[in-house]
Parts: structure tokens; C-alpha cells; sequence
């Protein structure tokens, strides 16, 4: 008996059947496919209501449409223009759609945490209209941790790059003063094929002020001195020469830094 010539109910059933057997064998591919997508982090991030709210519906629409990118620029370009305002709570709801649309672009995540945690935590600082010194000090502080949540959701979206741990580490260092979560996101930079020279060695200064790792620091201190003569500028010299006082390194294990700052810093 031909398809046609079988009952409504057996053509459905037949037709059910198809689409299940079809549903079951493209499963592997599309498991495949999920896995490799996941691996370039292109799924880690979908258009949601947030997005809606923060960039219109003309804006949605086009972000739906495949224009992401031209409808970052474009509030990117805003964000500038409340930044010659000082209008940092726009800038904010500005940047919080541009990271969502663009989550792979280390600029946004970068040049957000900057607004926030150096311009406004500084203007919120020196605020002449607010004469509490307190509640400008508490206004800097959620400044800068806003800026600490941008870069720990940019990592998120980008762990294969060390540009935003870098920064991480700058904002714990010289804004929180957190010389510890510095120095292990220094780490973290440098241990990415794509860091920058010096960000191990900002990573041993750093460590060098954790209390605690007094010999973990100089041991980290020591290998980047052996590992090139770039590597002793006189701040690690200098740090060399006291851990070895105050760690009571033995003398024939101690380094004699006195040529090494007669050379300068090396260029």
C-alpha cells in the first residue's frame, strides 16, 4: 500500500514517526556543533528584555537583525557625549547595553571599568556640591566596585585574553589597594600567551606587599632576575635586597645587586 493510498491516521503516524527518527539522528551534529560554538564563546550571551529596555525597539530590532555591532558603535558614540556631560549614570546604562550587545569586544569591558572606577570614583571624590566627606568616599567606593564588576563579567565572556585580568589587576592595586587579589590577577594575566612583558613582574611587586608571602614573592623575584637583564629595574632590586635581609637568606644564595643598579633601568 502506497502513502496515498493509506488511512489520514497512518499518514500522520508515518509522518510522526519520520520527524522523530529525523530529530534522533541530527542530534549528535547539533550536540557537535553547541560544544564548538561554546568553545569560541559565542553562546554565552543572548539578547534578552534588559537589552530591550536599554536600547529601544528600533535598536532591538536592528541587534535581532544582525546589527550588534553597528548599534554598539552607535551608543558607544552616545556614551562619549554623557561623558563630556558627566552624566555618569547614563554613561552606565549606556555601557551596560554595549557589553551585552558586543560581550567578545575587550574594549567596551575595558573602557567601562575606566569610566567608572577612575573618572567617576574621582568626580564623586571631589564633589563640591556634597559636603560629606563620607558620603563621597562611599560614593568612590561604589564607583570603583562598579567598575571591578565590569571587568569580572568581561573575563567572563573573554577568559582566553589577558587584557582585562591586566586591568583587574591595575583596579586592585591602585584603587582598592588590595595587593593580594592584584597580584593573583596579575598572575592570571600572565599566565595568557598574549600578555604584556611587564605584567609578571607587576605581578611579584604586588605580591611582594601580601603579607604572608614574603618568600613566595622573593622566589618569584629571583626568577624573573635570572630570567633577563630586563627584568631588574630597581624596584625588584631593591625588593631582592631586603627579602634577602629579612628572609636571613643564606650568603652564598644572595645576589649582589649593587652593578646590576650601577647599569640603570634597563631599556
Amino acid at each position: 500500500m502506497s502513502f496515498s493510498e493509506a488511512s489520514p491516521l497512518r499518514r500522520y503516524l508515518l509522518c510522526c514517526g519520520l520527524l522523530v527518527a529525523f530529530g534522533v539522528a541530527k542530534l549528535p551534529f547539533e550536540h557537535a556543533l553547541t560544544r564548538d560554538l561554546h568553545a569560541a564563546h559565542f553562546l554565552q550571551y543572548q539578547l534578552n528584555l534588559d537589552v530591550r529596555a536599554q536600547v529601544g525597539q528600533m535598536g532591538f530590532v536592528a541587534a535581532l537583525s544582525g546589527y550588534r555591532a553597528v548599534v554598539a558603535d552607535y551608543l558607544w558614540i552616545k556614551n562619549y557625549e554623557a561623558w563630556t556631560r558627566t552624566e555618569w549614570g547614563r554613561m552606565k546604562f549606556l555601557m551596560d547595553a554595549v557589553t551585552m550587545l558586543q560581550p567578545r569586544a575587550m574594549t567596551f569591558w575595558d573602557d567601562a571599568a575606566w569610566h567608572m572606577a577612575w573618572n567617576a570614583g574621582v568626580a564623586a571624590r571631589e564633589n563640591p556640591h556634597e559636603p560629606s566627606e563620607l558620603l563621597r568616599m562611599k560614593a568612590e567606593r561604589e564607583y570603583i566596585e562598579t567598575g571591578e564588576r565590569y571587568l569580572l563579567e568581561g573575563i567572563k565572556h573573554n577568559p582566553d585574553r589577558a587584557r582585562l585580568y591586566e586591568r583587574l589587576g591595575d583596579l586592585y592595586a591602585r584603587k582598592m589597594f588590595d595587593h593580594c587579589r592584584a597580584a593573583e590577577a596579575y598572575a592570571q594575566a600572565a599566565a595568557h600567551p598574549d600578555a604584556m612583558p611587564y605584567v609578571k613582574r607587576e605581578g611579584a611587586f604586588e605580591l611582594a606587599k601580601c603579607p604572608g608571602h614574603e618568600r613566595e614573592a622573593y622566589d618569584l623575584l629571583m626568577r624573573l632576575y635570572r630570567l633577563s637583564e630586563r627584568e631588574r629595574v630597581p624596584t625588584l632590586l631593591r625588593l631582592i635586597e631586603r627579602f634577602q635581609t629579612e628572609l636571613n637568606i643564606p650568603a652564598e644564595e644572595r645576589v649582589d645587586i649593587t652593578e646590576d643598579l650601577k647599569k640603570g633601568t634597563p631599556q
